[in-house]
């Protein structure tokens, strides 16, 4: 299949499928990289309009030509950066700007090279210019999107890029909200412009994550879809690819590309070649699978695959390496299957969240989040609400751990689900699984968080959306995460796994502790009864202020959350000996949201606080989470047992945990601080 695009008197030829956006930028033989990131400068469109800016064409020359600038760091959001309040709070258009030289090495007057300019996320729509020219534009935060600007560079010279930023978020924006301004009465005219949101965290805003410039070929890889399975000890990878070629007399000339695929010791073990071989399957025997942490065998296995494009005439060959793994799902009535053995998920929902930064990508911050992962022995967590940056999904690849990979579509009511709503989350889930699509540590899709599925509306509308998302992806299961009773949900006989959100005793009946148990279970059983599917609790849990204590517990105190969280785990431990498959308590650490009375400066519920320090239910989360393998060995036949490999964990060193209930450890009195079988304290003494 081929599609062609004129492009500045330039043809465009794809060959295989078609995508907007190419694979992730990186240096190879054949590619060359470029960072923008740094210090840029900075203003906000203060005018009543937010208009000003563009009207009056502040992208035509260096910002500070045109007024007062300050600068600013990119990545990150600007919210938190300055001790002015206005630009915390800001709602409307802030623009950046920065120079930069494209070097002389990367002009290639033969027309053998492509250079594209590239944001890996900026925070909500977002326009681009590049020397005065508008290049490009896009609708919505968290997912990258670039363009081509070899025609608009100037090499050698210095370039300007001008960027502006639009934060509001409407009922036609994912995720929802609206925006307005408060005046008359006892608000004074035209200064009021504030954003009503319809999520709990904060809208921080701006240039989230790196901004790249990089080269190719004009002959390159565009794009590449994997898919695994194992037969028989045989891994079978299954590949679609799609190559273009900018050339300026559009000429179609067969192209050879050549598939190496490269174990963890850097050895091609296997691969194929042909010309325009767009498709086709690749077998890797003996093959080692990419396993989650805790199931029993060597965790995290990825092979390389080294894709070449062979150039043409004079143009270069292009290089570029992925890495995958062999990895099974499935869902069946009682587990949920990686590799053909019931896994249990043990985690958390997450933010990308962090003092200053706010969303901005961070590396130590990244790499931190990870290491208390392994400090605490979690297996999973969610990308709540929105989808993370691709060196977090990276990483999880490398590490075994599982992930739930969520659109923005949180706090989505009756009023936005609409024919344009649905076409926009549409658009959304096609860039998210376009950019995702290849890691083996994503699982599940989750298609929302919490949206009214109480609504006639959501019937139509959460079935195309996931129809359409299965169309997208036919190898992973669709969920989204509700919070409305099991009685009450239209939407969710959509899904292939249950995941809801409850917090006993906090938003109602708040304090009554005891209440939990008796509460969960009956949820537990109504939601199997009615729909028949497995579960997955996405969030429960409490606030907690870091440092305060009271006994009798009282809410907001520590006391209070590790009491509520504890009265969750009989039933858990009960439940997941049928169709009860997975915990991720909400959330990983504390984390900013909007101003107001039921948030003490932002939400509480984290196990760790916002600079990544221990509560004392990070220790009560921890000791369960170690004593708990990934594999649900209720669920496990002496059969599935047998297959365990000579040269992996084996699984009979689980087996003093089967008969784990907890009674031990439910029992105890963390008063005097507690001590884990491994004589490592678990809860501080108070």
């Amino acid at each position: 299949m081929m599609f062609r695009i004129i492009l500045v008197a330039l043809h465009v030829l794809y060959f295989g499928v078609k995508e907007s956006l190419s694979l992730f930028p990186q240096e190879s033989e054949s590619r060359e990289l470029k960072i923008l990131d740094g210090l840029w400068n900075f203003r906000a469109d203060n005018s009543s309009s937010r208009n000003v800016g563009i009207k009056n064409k502040w992208y035509s020359d260096q910002l500070k030509k045109s007024g007062s600038v300050i600068t600013m760091p990119v990545p990150s959001s600007y919210n938190d950066i300055t001790q002015d309040a206005h630009i915390r709070d800001f709602v409307g258009w802030v623009w950046y700007d920065r120079d930069f030289y494209a070097p002389n090495s990367w002009n290639d007057e033969s027309g053998h090279r492509r250079v594209v300019l590239r944001f890996e996320s900026c925070h909500y729509f977002c326009m681009v210019w590049l020397n005065g020219k508008q290049i490009m534009e896009h609708d919505g935060g968290h997912l990258p999107f670039e363009a081509d600007v070899t025609e608009h560079l100037s090499f050698g010279k210095s370039n300007l890029v001008t960027v502006a930023a639009n934060n509001t978020l409407t009922p036609k924006t994912l995720p929802p909200g609206d925006a307005t301004f408060l005046e008359g009465g006892k608000y004074p005219s035209g200064k009021y412009y504030v954003q009503k949101l319809q999520m709990d965290f904060f809208n921080y805003a701006g240039i989230h994550r790196p901004v790249k410039l990089y080269i190719t070929p004009t002959t390159y890889l565009h794009d590449i879809t994997l898919e695994t399975d194992v037969i028989d000890g045989v891994g079978k990878l299954n590949f679609t690819t799609s190559v273009a070629t900018v050339s300026k007399n559009g000429k179609e000339d067969s192209i050879e590309i050549i598939y190496d695929v490269i174990d963890d010791n850097g050895e091609r073990i296997a691969g194929t070649s042909g010309n325009d071989l767009y498709k086709g399957g690749i077998d890797v025997p003996n093959v080692n699978l990419w396993w989650p942490v805790g199931m029993g065998h060597k965790p995290a296995y990825l092979y390389t695959l080294k894709v070449t494009v062979k150039g043409s005439g004079d143009v270069q060959d292009d290089v570029y390496r992925i890495k995958f793994g062999f990895r099974t799902i499935k869902v069946t009535d009682k587990a949920f299957r990686i590799n053909g053995m019931p896994f249990y998920f043990k985690g958390f929902g997450m933010h990308e969240d962090a003092d200053i930064r706010g969303k901005g990508l961070d590396l130590p911050t990244i790499m931190k989040n990870y290491y208390l992962i392994d400090w605490i022995g979690a297996n999973s967590f969610r990308t709540s609400h929105y989808p993370y940056a691709d060196e977090i999904l990276y990483l999880a690849d490398e590490r075994g751990i599982v992930v739930i990979d969520e659109c923005p579509g949180v706090g989505i009511l009756e009023q936005n689900m609409g024919d344009e709503n649905i076409a926009h989350h549409m658009d959304v889930m096609k860039e998210l699984v376009h950019r995702d699509k290849n890691h083996p540590s994503v699982v599940m899709w989750s298609v929302a968080n919490e949206p009214d599925t109480k609504s006639s509306k959501s019937d139509p509308y959460f079935k195309a959306i996931i129809d359409y998302t299965r169309q997208l992806d036919g190898s992973r299961p669709i969920t989204f995460v509700s919070h409305m009773s099991p009685y009450d949900d239209k939407a969710v006989k959509y899904v292939d796994v249950v995941c809801f959100n409850r917090y006993y005793t906090w938003y109602s009946d708040s304090g009554y502790i005891d209440l939990i148990p008796y509460q969960l279970e009956r949820e537990l059983k109504l939601w199997y009864q009615i729909h028949g599917k497995l579960l997955l609790m996405t969030e429960y849990g409490a606030d907690a202020v870091a440092g305060l204590y009271q006994n009798p517990p009282v809410m907001y105190t520590e006391d209070y959350q590790v009491a509520a969280v504890k009265s969750y785990f009989p039933l858990f431990d009960e439940y997941k000996k049928s169709y009860f498959v997975g915990e991720m308590i909400w959330n990983f650490a504390d984390f900013a949201t909007a101003q107001g009375t039921t948030r003490v400066a932002g939400n509480k519920k984290g196990l760790f606080t916002r600079s990544r320090q221990p509560k004392r239910i990070a220790y009560v989360i921890r000791e369960r989470y170690r004593k708990m393998p990934s594999l649900n060995l209720v669920h496990t036949t002496d059969e599935e047992k047998k297959r365990t490999t000579a040269n992996t964990k084996s699984l009979e060193e689980y087996d003093d945990l089967t008969d784990y209930n907890g009674e031990t450890y439910y029992d105890q009195d963390f008063t005097n601080g507690g001590v884990s079988d491994d004589g490592v304290d678990i809860i501080p003494a108070l």
